[in-house]
Formats: structure tokens, sequence, C-alpha cells
């Protein structure tokens, strides 16, 4: 939603380098002697934590503020639904993760909900959409997130800020080429009063807090159970619409959102019984 919102009062590339440089300005500045406590096991995974800021954060952020230049927000909502699905399929070729037939059915619940926001409850004009050059830059960020998730089980037992403060430092640095491609292309457009809003709302909410929480759900149940979460975004974006746009509440938002809890119910409920462990291997990189 920041993203659209953002159309036309900062560049994608600029709001990418904004949000995680003020989102690791913030953490820095309260966190600093943790930082200093949390350096050696740092310098010894410095390369992962930067990983983690470079294809879970900037490369998902830079993909998906460019895609929605180009393609519908539907296209998108559903797209980005794709993230849990790939989730399952990379933990089930590469760790033989158990899936069991209630998680399937509970993430094409999900996923109908999902389809149902995003159609405005006319499944009927999804089938008159079309596929552009933002929805391939979509598909390279929901690869990149679900890439993302699957090595957060390699994280080092690090206190939660510095966990959020390095990979947030990576993303801003790895964000810099990107500006400056931008640049050279003619198309930077520093932020306006609005732009400010939107790039301290991301910085805050949807970098600080929602990534070290989604960090901490997939420490405490797994990739596969933490992804289908992901699909609550776009319901959860369109009920904030009308609590806070103004927007008029329909019937199929409330059917889309019982979807959606109903999926992530039944996939919790019937999932497989041993769950996947999602503690740091041993020893760590």
């Amino acid at each position: 939603m920041a993203g659209k919102l953002a159309l036309g009062h900062v560049s994608p590339m600029m709001l990418t380098f904004l949000r995680w440089f003020l989102a690791t300005s913030l953490i820095a500045a309260v966190s600093l002697p943790q930082l200093k406590r949390d350096w050696p096991i740092v310098r010894k995974n410095l390369p992962l934590l930067f990983f983690y800021g470079v294809i879970g954060y900037t490369l998902f952020n830079a993909m998906l503020y460019s895609a929605v230049k180009y393609t519908t927000v539907i296209n998108v909502a559903i797209e980005q639904a794709g993230i849990p699905m790939l989730i399952f399929l990379l933990n089930f070729l590469f760790f033989r993760t158990a899936v069991s037939s209630a998680q399937i059915i509970g993430f094409a619940m999900t996923l109908g909900g999902v389809a149902l926001t995003a159609a405005h409850g006319d499944l009927s004009t999804l089938l008159e959409l079309g596929l552009n050059r933002g929805d391939a830059l979509m598909l390279i960020a929901v690869a990149a997130y679900s890439v993302y998730t699957i090595f957060l089980r390699w994280k080092p037992p690090l206190d939660w800020r510095t966990l959020m403060a390095i990979p947030a430092l990576g993303a801003a640095l790895s964000a810099l080429p990107l500006l400056v491609w931008e640049n050279s292309q003619g198309a930077v457009q520093l932020p306006d009063g609005k732009g400010w809003l939107i790039a301290i709302y991301t910085a805050i909410f949807a970098s600080l807090l929602a990534q070290i929480l989604y960090i901490k759900g997939v420490e405490a149940i797994g990739a596969n159970r933490a992804g289908l979460f992901i699909n609550l975004v776009p319901v959860f974006g369109t009920l904030l619409s009308v609590a806070l746009l103004g927007e008029q509440l329909q019937v199929f938002h409330l059917i889309a959102l019982a979807l959606a809890l109903g999926g992530i119910a039944i996939a919790e409920r019937g999932r497989p019984q041993k769950a996947p462990s999602t503690a740091p291997a041993s020893p760590m990189d």
C-alpha cells in the first residue's frame, strides 16, 4: 500500500534508500551499547547478516516499489501471495520439510481471501488480468523474500536490536547503487511532504517493527507456518483503508478476512506433529 501511495511523491529507489537509512539510524541510536557487545558474533556472521539486508530488504522493496509503477494493485497483491507457496516449495526441496494436506487447504483458503480482496469482490475481473514488466519485477520480489525467509533458519544468536540493525545497514548500503542508477536515468524524485511521511512510516512500522516481529515469528513457529501470515497483509491493508481512509466496508471484506483467518487456523490445526527446528545451525557460519 505504501508503494502505491508513494507514486508521485518519492521515486522507488529513493524511497528504498530512505526507508532503510532512517531505520538504521533509529535502531542504532537506541542500541549502540548492545551493538558493541554483539560485535564479535556480528563479525563472524557479517556476510549472512548483510545477505538478509540485501535480499530480504533492499531487493524485495526495490522490486515491489518499482512493480507498482507498471502493474495493478490486484496483480501485486496476488503475486505477493505466492510467497508462502514458494516458501513451502523451497523447504520441501532443500530440507524435505513435511507439508500436511490441511496446510495445503489452508494455503488455498488464504490465497482465496487475497484474490477476493484484490478483485474487490468480483473474481471475474481476475480473468481479465494481463502480465507486464511490473509482474516480472514482482516475481523477483517474491523469490527474494522467500529465500530470505528460508535463510533465517541460520540466523546467529543475537539480540533483536543487533539482528535488526546490521541487516538494515546492509540494506541501506546496497540501496545506494540503485539510487545512483535511478539518478542516471533521470528518474530520481526527492520526497515532498507526503513522501517524507511515507518514508518515516515505512522506516518505523514496515521496517523495524514488522521485520523484527516476522523474524521472531519464523524463529518461534518455522518458515512454513509464519509464511502463511503474509497473506493477511492485503486483507488487513484493505481493512485499514476502511478504518483510516474512510473507504466503505463491503461484505467481501468480511468474507476475505474469514477465508484468510480460517485458512491459517486449518493449517495450524492440521500441521505435521513434529515441527521443523528453526534453531541456528552449529557451528555458526
